[in-house]
């Protein structure tokens, strides 16, 4: 099972929290993190964020990543977004 943690933070501090589990095995992780992006996006109706390279090299590093009002055409109501894969598939 795949789970990844959406944090949204404004001043600081945690406004609201998300876990997202994606059991479909077939799915690369790439897509995995894609998926689950897009339920949180869905699930409090924002824009999808838009991935900088910054985004990119953090995500690759730490397995986490945050998104702040740059990565968003549309005015967003908290400071940023924070994504932090918890659980990876066992292979």
């Amino acid at each position: 099972m795949f789970r990844l943690w959406g944090k949204f933070f404004t001043d600081n501090r945690l406004i609201k929290d998300i876990v997202i589990e994606i059991s479909d095995n077939d799915l690369s992780r790439t897509k995995k993190v894609y998926k689950a992006i897009e339920e949180i996006s869905i699930e409090f109706d924002l824009p999808k964020p838009i991935w900088l390279n910054a985004n990119i090299q953090e995500f690759k590093r730490f397995d986490k990543t945050r998104f702040s009002q740059d990565s968003y055409i549309e005015a967003v109501d908290f400071d940023y977004l924070e994504i932090h894969v918890i659980e990876e598939d066992a292979f």
